[in-house]
């Protein structure tokens, strides 16, 4: 499926073709769980997040409309259930962090990296809800402000008041660990 274009892998999806599917699962699944689990901040309820993103997907792809790429829309439809759960209860601060030792590291500076890690990811579940969707889409999944801005259903000039006042918050709020972290 590798020289298929993403059109011709949808067509043939919505035709009920279980490997353009499975293809397109595979390309789209990362952003879509990385998106659900940064804006719930927890593992089993992106993962539902994501499944229940692809189980619609399947349902609207025979009268999908390419207006944007398919990965683009996935991440709406992600957003938009992450919207409806987080409606429904508080944001929890993650219980626990991804993994991600990196094996270079002495003990101790492992230690002081996952606890910087978890302080960051602290303060981004504590930004209201579309400042971190903003963060999330661009600093943290690379998407450019035209493709996140379509994703989120705002202007750009909109994205990019709402990633200024992330980014103004996030530096108040980590000034004194990044202090902290100079005099070490």
């Amino acid at each position: 499926m590798a020289g298929i274009s993403e059109l011709d892998q949808i067509t043939r999806a919505a035709n009920g073709d279980k490997a353009a599917q499975t293809a397109l699962v595979n390309r789209n699944m990362p952003i879509v769980f990385r998106t659900a689990y940064r804006m719930i901040g927890d593992r089993a309820e992106a993962e539902d997040i994501t499944q229940e993103t692809f189980l619609r997907a399947w349902k609207m792809l025979p009268t999908w409309q390419p207006k944007a790429k398919f990965s683009t829309w996935a991440c709406t439809v992600a957003l938009n259930l992450c919207r409806d759960r987080l409606r429904k209860k508080k944001p929890v601060l993650m219980d626990e962090l991804p993994e991600r030792v990196d094996n270079a590291l002495r003990p101790e500076e492992a230690l002081a990296s996952s606890q910087a890690l978890s302080g960051i990811e602290a303060e981004i579940l504590k930004l209201p809800d579309r400042q971190r969707e903003a963060i999330s889409l661009c600093a943290l999944e690379g998407m450019g402000n035209i493709e996140a801005a379509e994703t989120m259903d705002v202007s750009v000039h909109a994205l990019e008041s709402l990633l200024a006042r992330a980014r103004r918050t996030l530096r108040t709020a980590l000034k004194p660990a990044i202090r902290a972290g100079d005099q070490s």
